[in-house]
């Protein structure tokens, strides 16, 4: 396994991040539903540990708060040394900077641990100015509740304004974790992943595989079930088709698979991918992602074919 740094926060993490967004969610993913179970992703947890990894993402919104208490079940019964990060999300009912504070205790509570490695705000929209959330993002990092802070899905601008704004309490914007993968490249575009390359923020790229898309499981006339469909129709996924040959081609030169190529593809625009995992198999297959490195060559015909669909 190979790691980098998160950020400058000399946080020594894994080259990939298993996300928990899965963990939990019902209402997307079919936990509980005969799809997956908690032994499932224990499983899940236990490889990933096995094969390197210690990085770990959640928020306190997967699967209502479940997320968190899965993953701080599973790291109390493993002795690894585990990087957790998870995220505040700005509901319009929350109207003070208490209830940031109130937040990460309470997730806090449901993982188990007196600190997180990196606390994130979820989303910049909010009914109250963010400069509020981010200031109250730097009270949770002085008062040890976190050892890095990070924001989520917000856009260049955005990021460079939380730099701004926490540079001024004498922190800094450890990362943006934004959605990044062959089908949603805005990172690339909008200048964001060089800024971040610039200044030492580590760029993490949550829907590395566009929620299954480009796996390769689906097609149009194999789409997704339920939220996931009204995403992804048929016409959609038609349109890919071109993509995802082109993955299943490249996985070929290296005996991998697609689902392989297009997170080593990531890695290769130098971000850190977050990959959702719900058993062991997929922990196994995803990890070994990094096992080789795409050549350039590669990398340049994926950026060609994914161009041509954007």
């Amino acid at each position: 396994m190979n790691y980098t740094t998160l950020g400058k926060a000399g946080i020594k993490i894994s080259q990939i991040c298993i996300g928990t967004w899965a963990w939990g969610d019902k209402l997307i993913w079919g936990y509980g539903k005969g799809g997956y179970s908690d032994q499932d992703l224990k499983e899940a947890f236990q490889k990933s540990i096995s094969l390197g990894i210690n990085f770990f993402d959640t928020a306190e919104v997967y699967g209502g708060g479940r997320s968190e208490e899965l993953l701080g079940s599973f790291i109390k019964e493993s002795s690894a040394d585990v990087v957790v990060s998870t995220k505040f999300f700005p509901f319009p009912y929350r109207l003070s900077k208490n209830d940031l504070r109130k937040a990460i205790k309470n997730s806090l509570q449901r993982i188990g641990l007196n600190k997180v490695s990196l606390y994130q705000i979820h989303f910049p929209y909010s009914i109250v100015p963010i400069d509020m959330w981010l200031n109250a993002l730097a009270d949770s990092y002085e008062e040890g509740f976190t050892e890095a802070v990070g924001v989520s899905n917000f856009s260049l601008k955005q990021m460079k304004h939380s730099v701004e704004v926490l540079s001024k309490r004498g922190v800094r914007l450890t990362s943006n974790q934004v959605r990044y993968n062959l089908l949603a490249r805005n990172a690339e575009f909008s200048g964001l992943s060089s800024y971040c390359k610039n200044e030492g923020i580590t760029l993490l790229a949550h829907s590395t595989l566009a929620q299954g898309i480009l796996t390769g499981k689906y097609t149009s006339k194999n789409p997704p079930h339920g939220m996931r469909r009204l995403a992804f129709p048929p016409s959609k996924l038609k349109q890919y088709e071109p993509l995802i040959n082109t993955l299943k081609e490249i996985a070929s030169k290296y005996g991998s698979s697609g689902a392989q190529v297009a997170i080593n593809w990531v890695i290769a625009k130098g971000a850190v991918p977050i990959v959702g995992v719900k058993n062991s198999r997929q922990a196994d297959e995803n990890i070994n992602a990094i096992d080789w490195t795409l050549d350039k060559e590669d990398v340049l015909l994926l950026d060609k074919i994914a161009g041509i669909i954007h």
